[in-house]
């Protein structure tokens, strides 16, 4: 497996990999990237659909990207997800997957038309004394020490950043600042996660920083997630006869380990209630989903709170990669990103509106008609003072198929489970789906007197507590989690957001697909190209443009830089006047 950049190889497609029809896969789990790896095994792998098997305990596909009706709940999201034009292996894989909305096109081709045509960008990122807009202004509000700081995450080796944690790393110069409020609700970092990670996501989209306060940097499908990425994967590879276990528990996979070589031989299975196993051969691929962001989730509904369970049973994700771990050094340490779920969880809860009383509150603050169908708040919209550090969007609607004319359907989420509400005084891991909607309620600046009859009678609200939403995020070293391919594996890879690959930044679709695209690349020798991280952090441009929209437009001679002095600073400018780099700058807005 190798990386690329460019057309050339981007549009080629390979030669059929030798050997592949003695082959067969088995993938654990059927969320982004083990359904993003079965479609590569097929299209560029040229694998028999018959001979790839999709291994789910739950009986629907998608993981984490869910978006379902439940008849004794109503709607439930339990997360969305925000993409970006460079997301290199998601695009190049959603070109071949043809959509099921308009005949004759793909779900890329339906998705490029859909977001030039309604671009995204939101009116109101922030609010504050309950539906005010918060007048953010679009700056970062970052001082130069703040500056200065991100600059030295920046440019940090990753190796100095082990185990460190964001607070460890930026002052309350940083933390206190817009550009944090954009930047953790938008990403759900808490300042105790990865400061490793954060270093990384900086790197990662720097050519979009100038698009964080207003989210004109996002696109967004049409529909819930579930509706607009896993069902038409979903109908692709059962075109192609891929097989799907519905109600298979993976519980662990054996392997014969020897010096420079593993082996994965079995997979130990739960099928609907039964014990059994796979037995593998040399020739049996095992594309393993280690650990998972949504594991041991629960639901609440209108009037019931969503339970935190936090204990790992045997038999679920985390239970999995810890037998599976206990096997090799190089299969990772689970436990660096399980073990404290008070600091991995965080709650959502998806509101639908019954009737026209809550619509205006929406209107006023997202300053959008919501019903039609184009962007309506255009991302989140954070509540600055919520103690909960609520966040709210509503995407185009309607969000499903199914959902009846004159609602909308709506996603709410706090990062503080554990405080007391400023209005329900209660915490939100307490709070029924009414109560949170009603801590909602308040802070869009409806009456008290009208509150609790709203969420009442004018909205159906179903929380989710999600106690291992942000593991990923637990500061972390090398190591912690297994290479995509570890070295000496002879037919099995890892797949998803605790798989380790360069570059790429977890809690994305992108990741998740790199990782299935790399898996089968590696394991069935292709001969093409996977694309190679989008090189914005490579590119002065990008750098230049980040590096004034951060500083909220100031030129560089008006920023105190302390290591240059602004006289040597004005003599450097002055020696490179009549060259391109100082037309570079300009064009930039630096001086």
């Amino acid at each position: 497996m190798y990386y690329g950049s460019g057309n050339y190889e981007a549009f080629a497609r390979p030669e059929k990999p030798e050997g592949v029809d003695g082959k067969s896969a088995y993938l654990v789990g059927s969320g982004l990237a083990a359904l993003a790896a079965a479609c590569f095994l097929v299209r560029d792998g040229q694998m028999k659909g018959e001979h790839v098997h999709i291994l789910e305990k739950e009986p629907l596909a998608g993981g984490a990207c869910d978006g379902w009706q439940y008849p004794e709940r109503g709607f439930v999201m339990r997360g969305g997800r925000e993409m970006d034009n460079h997301f290199e292996c998601m695009w190049d894989l959603f070109r071949s997957i043809p959509s099921i909305e308009t005949e004759g096109v793909s779900v890329l081709d339906e998705y490029y038309w859909l977001n030039k045509k309604d671009p995204n960008y939101s009116l109101c990122r922030a609010t504050v004394n309950r539906g005010e807009d918060a007048q953010t202004g679009g700056k970062f509000g970052l001082s130069d020490k703040a500056s200065m700081e991100i600059m030295k995450l920046f440019l940090t080796p990753d190796e100095k950043l082990y185990n460190l944690s964001i607070e460890q790393v930026f002052s309350k110069e940083v933390l206190d600042s817009n550009f944090w409020m954009y930047w953790r609700t938008m990403f759900a970092f808490e300042n105790w996660h990865s400061a490793l990670e954060m270093k990384l996501y900086l790197q990662r989209f720097v050519h979009h920083i100038g698009g964080l306060p207003d989210f004109t940097a996002l696109r967004f499908t049409k529909y819930n997630q579930y509706e607009s990425m896993i069902l038409p994967m979903v109908k692709y590879l059962k075109g192609h006869g891929v097989q799907f276990h519905y109600g298979v528990q993976v519980v662990n996979v054996q392997f014969d380990i020897k010096p420079g070589r593993k082996v994965a031989t079995r997979i130990d299975v739960i099928d609907n209630g039964h014990e059994d196993a796979i037995d593998l051969t040399e020739n049996d691929l095992v594309f393993i989903t280690n650990g998972g962001c949504v594991e041991n989730s629960t639901l609440g509904d209108q009037n019931t709170p969503a339970p935190m369970n936090a204990e790992i049973k045997a038999g679920g994700g985390w239970d999995m990669w810890r037998k599976i771990a206990a096997q090799d050094p190089a299969f990772g340490r689970p436990d660096k990103f399980c073990s404290d779920p008070e600091k991995t969880n965080w709650m959502s809860a998806t509101v639908t509106t019954l009737d026209e009383r809550i619509v205006p509150y929406i209107k006023n603050i997202c300053k959008r008609d919501p019903f039609s169908g184009k962007v309506v708040t255009g991302g989140i919209v954070t509540v600055k003072d919520s103690s909960w550090l609520l966040s709210w969007t509503f995407n185009r609607q309607p969000q499903f198929h199914a959902q009846p004319n004159g609602q909308l359907v709506g996603w709410i989420y706090g990062l503080f489970s554990d405080k007391p509400g400023d209005y329900v005084k209660k915490t939100m891991r307490e709070c029924t789906g009414k109560e949170i909607c009603m801590e909602w309620l308040y802070h869009l600046g409806v009456p008290e007197d009208q509150i609790e009859d709203m969420a009442e009678h004018s909205a159906n609200t179903v929380p989710c507590m999600m106690p291992y939403i942000t593991a990923f995020f637990m500061p972390r070293e090398a190591g912690d989690r297994p290479d995509v391919v570890p070295e000496g594996s002879v037919n099995f890879a890892f797949l998803g957001q605790f798989a380790e690959t360069k570059r790429d930044t977890i809690f994305t679709t992108e990741y998740s697909i790199r990782t299935g695209m790399e898996a089968v690349y590696e394991l069935l020798n292709v001969d093409r190209a996977v694309p190679e991280v989008w090189g914005s952090v490579f590119d002065v441009r990008c750098l230049l443009d980040a590096t004034v929209k951060l500083s909220d437009g100031k030129k560089i001679t008006e920023m105190n830089l302390p290591f240059i002095e602004k006289v040597v600073l004005r003599e450097a400018l002055k020696k490179i006047g009549d060259t391109d780099v100082m037309k570079l700058l300009k064009a930039y807005n630096v001086v």
